[in-house]
């Protein structure tokens, strides 16, 4: 036996260095660009692979994909890993249910569609029907559905419709009862709701790019005020900043339809916020908040009294309500007060309360009465995550969905006059959820910090050096990275391995401070606490280094980024995805702008001398790096493809390691939203055997 197995290992050994042997990347051209900043001369010989509409870069872009495609195509498992993928896909799915007027609304998939389907349904029992689907706009899939509004009298709906994932958004509206659409279509719309008011819509759009819509700055954001049947030239121009080009502009109107709340942000996080009567003809608006330092987001109203949920000296969130005639600050009064845990999400129901919390990064939800005073926390099964609710102050009924790591979303029925709660959608797919279990663990970082972490795996599973793990991070922007099923990982764990997830600093799961401690100047926090999972897990004896594969997309894949160029031994496979690679010109292209408040900026010499420590595409340097992977779209107009292109072209140029160096580029795919389900099984399927090959699986 022990002969047969060191056999069979000596010939995949013996097979990945002839595949590798026969890797020969394109030469990329390299130019002399040398930028100061602040007297330090810093090189960028790949800066042409910016110009995402060059011939020069489009030929690039096609020989790397021959060869990703040619090393894909020789791992033997691939096509059975992609098979048992398009098996797990291949599940019913429906999310909560959400009424408006006297129908509800809610998305359907019945397994393998590339894009959910919008129906309507008369009861929350119904069946339902097709009111609009979004396969029927493309022939692959890449049209997508981006926000979706019915008017307060359920008789049309305003939808957004992406084409090949990108953030640009026509809006288009449907006669609800015929199923018919409207002629009224509005372009160049970005970062925007669709909230209606009577027999129109508030928007926010840019003005028609004179460059290259998926790389050009986002400049001069504008809120209008679309009245249906009116071309959309004729649309009212509600609010617009010339003097501010970085400002952005989001507005919701309440669900009486008596007040506009306008938001202005210039970053992602952090907001002004102004309200507007609307029930009174040239009124102004009202400001709430002047500055861009919290977080302040109106949950409802009860005429004149607001309800609104504020990270205002509470970095874990309270609730206060105000009055808009004396709307001041210290006029606030508060609801529900600060705790030690994140106050998550707040909505009204049937006259109450319902408030969701983050315990230690698992959801609790609980009602309370409109003074404060808590009456029933609503059971919600271990260690899950509240993934969406729905719920309205006049309705006696909120619906909800739930999800955990080994297990998809399930939906339930809360009847707000018992809190009583029943399961009305379970999805049956062909996982077995009860075999597999999920640990919380709490390990110290390099300053001593306590991370959280949560490991999935198999029961019963004996773990050591020789167990492959897959960890996966994000760490930034405040968003909170808790449990969470996703489809592509059941592959892995059902093949033996661990799936961890790290709750980082720069995120949001125990509130602003702990963003802010992963922010700019303190971003190193951040890969400090991956690297310090990383080298947990091996302490531990769950792993070893050379059989750990890490993974992280968008601001997740700058952390691979990093953690790979400052610890090229941390692991034995690296999957940077759609990540922000060139720290110093990230600002340069799209909304990247918007990011410097948690990155900073490279025009500011402090935070300058901390980018360049850290950018990824700056920081290669002539050692080892392990086998990598890099996943981008080519139509990514959130965080430009060049990032990656430049990244794989300086890794391939230094990299001394006989590991393979690929960028798997995706054609007429963006950031990620609205991928269709085909797209997801072609990329995770080629993600998943690079992983498998490399960490030494088989399936």
């Amino acid at each position: 036996m022990y002969k047969t197995v060191f056999l069979t290992m000596g010939l995949f050994t013996l097979a990945t260095s002839l595949m590798q042997a026969q890797l020969t990347y394109p030469v990329t051209e390299k130019e002399t660009i040398t930028d100061n900043y602040f007297g330090v001369r810093v090189d960028d010989p790949y800066r042409w692979l910016e110009d995402d509409r060059s011939e020069k870069t489009a030929t690039w872009v096609t020989k790397q994909n021959v060869v990703t495609e040619k090393f894909m195509s020789s791992v033997s498992f691939r096509d059975k890993i992609k098979t048992r993928l398009t098996e797990l896909w291949n599940y019913n799915k429906e999310s909560a249910p959400y009424k408006k007027g006297n129908f509800f609304f809610c998305y359907k998939n019945n397994g393998l569609q590339n894009q959910s389907v919008l129906f309507i349904k008369k009861s929350i029992d119904d069946a339902g029907e097709i009111l609009l689907d979004p396969n029927a706009l493309s022939n692959d899939g890449t049209v997508s559905l981006s926000g979706t509004s019915v008017s307060k009298n359920g008789k049309t709906l305003a939808y957004g419709i992406s084409k090949a994932g990108s953030d640009w958004v026509e809006i288009h509206f449907k006669d609800i009862e015929s199923k018919k659409d409207l002629p009224d279509v509005l372009k160049w719309v970005k970062f925007s709701g669709m909230s209606w008011k009577g027999e129109g819509v508030y928007y926010s759009r840019y003005n028609q790019p004179d460059g290259s819509a998926l790389s050009q700055k986002n400049k001069f954001h504008k809120l209008y005020f679309h009245k249906l049947g009116a071309a959309q030239e004729k649309d009212e121009l509600v609010y617009e900043d010339k003097n501010n080009g970085d400002f952005n502009f989001s507005a919701s109107v309440t669900d009486d339809e008596n007040y506009l709340c306008l938001y202005t942000s210039q970053s992602t996080s952090g907001h002004k916020l102004m309200i507007k009567d609307l029930k009174k003809v040239g009124s102004d608006f009202v400001q709430i908040a002047d500055n861009f330092d919290f977080e302040n987001d109106v949950v409802d109203n009860m005429g004149e009294t607001f309800y609104m949920r504020t990270n205002k000296n509470a970095p874990r969130y309270k609730l206060v309500s105000f009055n808009l005639n004396n709307a001041q600050a210290y006029s606030w009064k508060t609801i529900l007060p600060e705790t030690e845990h994140l106050l998550e999400g707040v909505r009204l129901c049937n006259n109450k309360i319902l408030a969701n919390y983050l315990e230690n990064v698992t959801s609790k939800l609980y009602s309370f009465s409109l003074q404060g005073n808590r009456e029933k926390e609503i059971e919600l099964p271990g260690i899950c995550h509240l993934s969406s609710i729905s719920s309205d102050k006049n309705y006696d009924f909120a619906t909800y969905s739930i999800v955990s790591f080994t297990s998809p979303e399930q939906v339930f029925y809360l009847d707000a006059k018992t809190w009583k709660s029943k399961q009305i959608f379970k999805p049956a797919i062909k996982f077995d959820s009860e075999n597999y279990v999920t640990e919380q663990v709490f390990y110290p970082s390099k300053d001593g910090t306590k991370i959280s972490m949560f490991i999935t795996h198999k029961k019963g599973l004996v773990m050591n050096e020789k167990t492959p793990c897959f960890v996966f991070g994000y760490g930034g922007f405040n968003i909170s990275y808790g449990p969470e099923f996703r489809t592509d990982r059941a592959v892995f764990l059902e093949a033996g391995g661990i799936y961890c997830v790290p709750n980082l600093r720069g995120g949001g799961e125990y509130g602003e401070e702990w963003h802010k401690a992963g922010t700019k100047c303190k971003k190193q926090n951040v890969f400090d606490d991956f690297i310090a999972a990383c080298d947990y897990l091996v302490a531990r004896k769950y792993t070893s280094h050379n059989k750990l594969a890490i993974h992280g997309r968008s601001n997740g894949g700058l952390l691979i980024g990093a953690v790979m160029t400052q610890r090229p031994d941390i692991c034995k496979v690296a999957i940077p995805t759609v990540g922000v690679l060139d720290m110093l010109r990230f600002h340069l292209f799209t909304i990247g702008r918007a990011w410097a408040v948690d990155y900073g900026s490279s025009e500011n010499k402090e935070e300058f001398d901390c980018l360049i420590k850290y950018s990824p595409y700056h920081n290669i340097k002539e050692v080892n790096y392990p086998a990598t992977l890099i996943l981008t779209g080519d139509h990514d107009d959130r965080v430009v493809p060049a990032h990656s292109f430049k990244f794989a072209a300086a890794l391939q140029e230094k990299n001394k390691s006989k590991e393979p160096t690929l960028i798997r580029i995706d054609v007429n795919a963006g950031h990620g939203a609205g991928k269709p389900t085909s797209k997801q099984i072609d990329e995770f399927g080629d993600m998943w055997s690079f992983v498998f090959y490399n960490l030494g699986m088989n399936i």
